[in-house]
């Protein structure tokens, strides 16, 4: 079995670029303030999220392994 991940978006950074919708189609939506949620919080690991969170602007997307909570991205410095 797969590692299983914890997806949030923080909302008091989140600029509404739409960059992880386009990256990660389904995995993230906008709501009519124009800011990024996860479709499903909990989600089976996968490259187009992590990529998402790579990828965004403000770097809004934080993503934990699921019960633990150990950083995914941004990982721990």
């Amino acid at each position: 079995m797969g590692d299983r991940w914890h997806v949030e978006v923080d909302r008091s950074v989140c600029i509404g670029s739409a960059q992880c919708v386009h990256r990660a189609e389904g995995a993230f939506r906008l709501d009519s303030a124009m800011q990024s949620h996860p479709v499903e919080p909990e989600t089976d690991a996968n490259e187009r999220v992590l990529e998402a969170a790579e990828n965004c602007p403000v770097e809004a997307i934080v993503v934990t392994l699921s019960g633990s909570g150990e950083p995914v991205f941004p990982p721990e410095e």
